[in-house]
């Protein structure tokens, strides 16, 4: 059995790894810093803190200064999972890792990365909404549609965001289609930029060095419903746009401002001798995640809608 633990710790970190490179929201993992996770619901983010400049003294030299560093504990709301059973004869023994780690892998690319990407992209928008502050919504652009530019929306939503008061770098979380546009515009002469993601570098396109996340569109919605997998007309599992959701086409954020996290906790691996159900291999998979953003940052979110304004 302890085989099947070391393997699973692998198998858990390279999934870990994956979702963050997969998402195309996985750039705002990095806001958190280095969180300190045990497993569970709770994570600690670090928050550090210290003194502003002081004047030079000749003299005495520096002024010194405190910093401290705490961590402030956080409960992720996203509690999901599913278990896995895989017929022994299925299962080349000698090779079950590998299989196991691809129908895990599969179900993460599949499952797993599309409704963080919506629960996180309708977390912000829920959030901006409710702020109401003026100018940072738009409504009723639809890409392609005659007499409008992709490239004119862009620039709107990052000087919006600069009128906030921000001068760092601006992401663009994009939908496919917004980004088309963008392409047939600017044709060989659109940006690339690097970012990074999970610890990977990679390049992404980008409007005056702000990178744009290219987002697939139906992803791009202001509101989710997650299926719970048990209730009659949810066993399907997974997540779908709510009723009253809107279509996005863009969001421009601070770099620095949406706090992600998202992590699997225990991936248990359980050869057939062990699992009790079945003759049979089982793994279990559970994700906790969510996303936070200070009431700054909040205000400093512009989104481009393509649905027409609610009454």
């Amino acid at each position: 059995m302890a085989n099947y633990i070391e393997t699973a710790a692998v198998i858990q970190k390279n999934l870990d790894t994956a979702s963050t490179v997969g998402l195309s929201t996985g750039w705002m993992d990095k806001n958190a810093g280095k969180v300190k996770y045990s497993g569970g619901r709770e994570i600690k983010i670090p928050k550090v803190d210290m003194d502003g400049m002081a004047d030079y003294d000749r003299a005495n030299g520096f002024v010194e200064g405190d910093v401290t560093l705490e961590y402030e504990t956080r409960t992720m709301t996203q509690d999901r999972g599913r278990g896995f059973t895989i017929d022994e004869a299925d299962v080349d023994e000698s090779n079950y890792a590998l299989e196991i780690s691809s129908v895990m892998g599969e179900f993460q690319r599949e499952k797993v990365i599309p409704e963080i990407d919506a629960y996180r992209i309708s977390t912000i928008a829920t959030n901006v909404i409710g702020a109401s502050e003026a100018g940072m919504t738009v409504y009723g652009y639809v890409p392609g549609t005659a007499g409008t530019s992709a490239l004119r929306k862009a620039y709107e939503a990052i000087k919006a965001v600069r009128d906030q008061g921000y001068d760092g770098i601006v992401a663009l979380q994009a939908s496919s289609n917004f980004v088309l546009e963008l392409k047939l515009e600017l044709a060989a002469k659109l940006q690339f930029m690097e970012v990074v993601k999970g610890g990977i570098t990679i390049k992404v396109p980008a409007i005056d060095g702000n990178p744009i996340f290219e987002t697939v569109s139906n992803r791009m919605v202001s509101a989710i419903t997650t299926l719970d997998g048990t209730s009659e007309d949810q066993k399907v599992g997974g997540w779908k746009k709510a009723e009253s959701a809107l279509d996005i086409e863009l969001i421009a954020t601070p770099m620095v401002g949406p706090m992600a996290v998202n992590k699997l906790d225990k991936f248990r691996i359980f050869d057939p001798k062990t699992y009790q159900k079945a003759a049979a291999w089982h793994a279990d998979y559970r994700r906790y995640h969510d996303l936070w953003m200070t009431e700054k940052r909040i205000k400093q979110t512009h989104i481009t809608f393509s649905s027409a304004k609610p009454a």
